[in-house]
């Protein structure tokens, strides 16, 4: 009978987990060839932040995106994030849902990586982040989308192998000018009477109220920033999976490549315009015989060509 009562309760402790564990969200985290060290330390932040991640080498095409869909199925990953780089300068982000889609299409700006941003906060590896979204999603269509995509992207499921069950940062998603900031933050947490000791320089806690436990279990709750920043800029929206029909693109979103190349139009018009206004003036002096050297008049070489057979 006890045996009967094991396998019943097994069986039933099964479908508990197999019903917990429907919803599995897994992200494919790849980059394409040219990127740089920036671009290569930013994945490296993103990975260690999603422990649902799975980070494969980079992939060598650019122009059959689809086959992303089979690498995922073939991981057993059901979004994928993916780096395109371009030039070796401008970086490119693309947010798929496998194998249906939709898949969005971001222009990163503005990377700073958590080595060179050296924030003091820290947080644990493998553990589950607050997604905090400005109100501003809610308000047009293209947006709800993009933000149920970070949802499922960067939202850490409960039953990830490698999640810890602890939730100590926050991951904000603000929408201004057009553009998604993104900031991670550690949630600190201090009792009420310890404060940082600033005249004597040190950064050890110093209680400067008799030891009494928080009422309640009260905490001052802060923000440190962490890292990674980025800013991304939407481009186009496609209806299914690194392929299909645009469902939105962004009219105002100008590319790197057509500022570099108005910039250099310019400086090329400022140095026709200087030309050309020191030829006219050499015109002008010649028609009235004021061939001029250093401001005085210059005199004519008497064995010149120009008096000798004049």
């Amino acid at each position: 009978m006890a045996s009967v009562y094991k396998t019943l309760s097994a069986d039933g402790s099964r479908d508990k987990d197999t019903a917990e564990r429907k919803n599995r969200q897994r992200v494919l985290i790849l980059s394409s060839r040219g990127v740089t060290y920036r671009h290569r330390h930013l994945l490296n932040d993103l990975y260690n932040l999603m422990p649902h991640s799975r980070k494969e080498a980079k992939f060598d095409s650019k122009t059959k995106l689809h086959e992303l869909n089979e690498l995922a199925e073939l991981y057993n990953c059901n979004n994928v994030l993916f780096f395109e780089a371009r030039k070796g300068k401008d970086l490119y982000a693309w947010m798929s849902k496998a194998p249906n889609g939709p898949t969005v299409k971001f222009h990163c700006q503005n990377l700073h990586t958590m080595d060179e941003l050296n924030f003091i906060g820290n947080c644990l590896k493998g553990s589950r982040p607050i997604l905090s979204f400005d109100s501003a999603f809610e308000k047009q269509a293209h947006l709800r989308v993009i933000k149920e995509l970070f949802t499922q992207v960067f939202g850490v499921p409960k039953t990830a192998r490698k999640t810890k069950p602890f939730v100590d940062h926050v991951m904000g998603f603000t929408l201004a000018d057009n553009k998604i900031w993104i900031r991670v933050y550690q949630v600190s947490e201090s009792e009420p009477g310890k404060k940082k000791s600033a005249a004597n320089g040190d950064d050890e806690d110093v209680d400067v109220a008799p030891k009494k436990k928080a009422k309640g279990g009260e905490f001052d709750v802060s923000l440190v920033e962490i890292g990674p920043r980025f800013v991304l800029t939407p481009i186009v929206i496609q209806e299914s999976s690194f392929g299909g029909p645009i469902i939105y693109e962004n009219k105002e979103f100008v590319s790197p490549n057509q500022i570099r190349a108005d910039l250099r139009r310019a400086k090329a018009g400022k140095y026709n315009r200087r030309s050309e206004a020191q030829t006219d003036s050499k015109v002008r002096r010649g028609d009235l015989g004021l061939k001029t050297h250093g401001g005085r008049k210059k005199e004519k070489d008497p064995l010149s060509n120009d008096v000798l057979f004049a």
